[in-house]
């Protein structure tokens, strides 16, 4: 993995000194997959509940983290998401607004937002990243509504996974893939018949035009 990301840094542009002050790693490695995070890219971003791959059906889901493709990995992993394992704490209509509105707070301001939905145990969202880095936006919106769910909800302990997937749009064509992967998220896990119906998604602040109002 480090060798697939040294060799992605060669070909790339290094990253200039004012972004690495600004906290961006231009490519990196996590451990299991290349990313890329550098200001002026929109980023794809799935981050879920630490209960969501319970330990208990720990032989449901063991082997998809071991397929080698990964592209079809991931396509699995969240098939398995949307089976809604778990407590699925943001089924509650509170918490769900909660998510929401932290990811709407600083639109415009830290990031440009595509599309987003919040699925009874994950997130998906689409942003255009600008001067804050994206590991920066994530943490901001993960800590803020763990601690204030953790209060609604009369509990302790992790309510977030520790990390996230993201992936970067490589043009309009991928982009556009994508925000309709995440606002039809909801109709195809059995949720809704229509995507705009679903309380909690991008989807129902759409235009005739596909143009999202907000």
């Amino acid at each position: 993995m480090r060798d697939l990301v040294e060799g992605k840094r060669r070909w790339s542009s290094p990253p200039k000194a004012e972004e690495a002050k600004q906290g961006f790693r231009g490519w990196n490695e996590r451990g299991y997959l290349p990313h890329r995070d550098e200001p002026g890219l929109t980023q794809f971003v799935t981050f879920r509940l630490a209960d969501s791959f319970p330990e208990s059906l720990h032989s449901e889901w063991e082997h998809l983290w071991k397929i080698e493709d990964d592209l079809q990995r991931r396509t699995e992993l969240e098939a398995y998401l949307d089976r809604g394992r778990g407590d699925c704490l943001l089924r509650r209509p509170e918490i769900a607004k909660l998510v929401e509105e932290a990811v709407r707070f600083f639109q415009g301001q830290r990031y440009e937002l595509r599309a987003w939905v919040v699925m009874p145990n994950h997130v998906h969202t689409l942003f255009k990243v600008d001067t804050t880095p994206m590991a920066e936006i994530l943490a901001s919106w993960k800590k803020h509504t763990a601690q204030t769910a953790n209060r609604l909800l009369k509990r302790r302990g992790e309510f977030w996974q520790a990390d996230y997937w993201d992936t970067f749009m490589r043009d309009s064509g991928h982009e556009l893939e994508t925000r309709r992967y995440i606002e039809s998220n909801p109709a195809k896990a059995g949720l809704v018949l229509d995507p705009k119906a679903w309380p909690w998604s991008s989807a129902r602040f759409r235009d005739e035009h596909g143009v999202l109002k907000l």
